[in-house]
């Protein structure tokens, strides 16, 4: 379960696979059978690091096995089905990005608040590092309306949906971890925890003392926090202002 992401997902659903396939072959009823590698992936994430990740854990197997209607009576999906899908996971979200977060969008007014604790000039420039459709490009908006909104994002789909829904801000197509920092006076991001500690490192290294890198939910492991408010959803934001 401390695999790279998706592996651990992945593992998880192979074993519930094995499960629901060797009671079948056993001869238990298919709803036995299915309740019995279900109940496996339950388990399985519980142990998941993030309710995403447990999420994700948890319904992969079930979705797989009504897609495709395997020992329950249902039609199965044709293989250029399953295909179709998987080239359309792939472009959304090339296996370059895997160690980078899913797309899960910034929820509506969670940075609001972040003028008070770190307030930017007028044109200051903002980076939303895996902009993905758009939605932390809107939030830092409605935060910092003078400011000059920038996005980066791995995928081109995803970086083509974001232009369109954000055409005040510059998006472009690039990897966040190579692109440089150093003319932003905010980088935000939504990771995932792994990625926290090298978004710091990076930040402490390109960007000029003052600035700040803003996460929502993932705080930077063995680092003190500049500031940190609560989102409207609960969730917290973390601040950290680069010496």
């Amino acid at each position: 379960m401390r695999g790279r992401w998706p592996l651990p997902a992945v593992l998880v659903w192979s074993g519930c696979w094995a499960v629901l396939l060797g009671l079948r072959a056993l001869g238990l009823a298919p709803w036995l059978a299915l309740t019995a590698a279900c109940s496996v992936g339950l388990a399985c994430a519980l142990l998941g690091s993030t309710r995403w990740r447990r999420a994700a854990i948890a319904l992969g197997f079930p979705l797989s096995v009504a897609f495709s209607g395997f020992g329950l009576g249902g039609a199965s999906a044709s293989a250029w089905v399953w295909l179709a899908l998987a080239l359309l996971l792939l472009l959304l979200y090339p296996m370059h990005a895997w160690r980078d977060a899913p797309l899960f969008p910034t929820p509506r007014h969670a940075l609001r608040d972040l003028p008070r604790f770190a307030p930017l000039p007028a044109g200051a420039r903002v980076l939303d590092a895996g902009c993905g459709l758009g939605d932390g490009l809107q939030a830092l908006r409605e935060a910092y309306p003078q400011s000059a909104l920038c996005g980066i994002e791995w995928s081109w789909p995803l970086r083509w949906a974001c232009a369109l829904r954000c055409p005040w801000a510059r998006v472009s197509q690039g990897d966040i971890w190579r692109a440089d920092w150093s003319a932003y006076a905010m980088v935000y991001l939504f990771q995932r925890p792994e990625s926290m500690a090298r978004a710091l490192a990076k930040a402490r290294a390109q960007m000029p003392p003052g600035a700040w890198l803003v996460s929502l939910e993932f705080e930077v492991p063995d680092a003190q926090a500049s500031a940190s408010l609560s989102a409207p959803d609960g969730r917290p934001v973390w601040l950290y202002q680069i010496p």
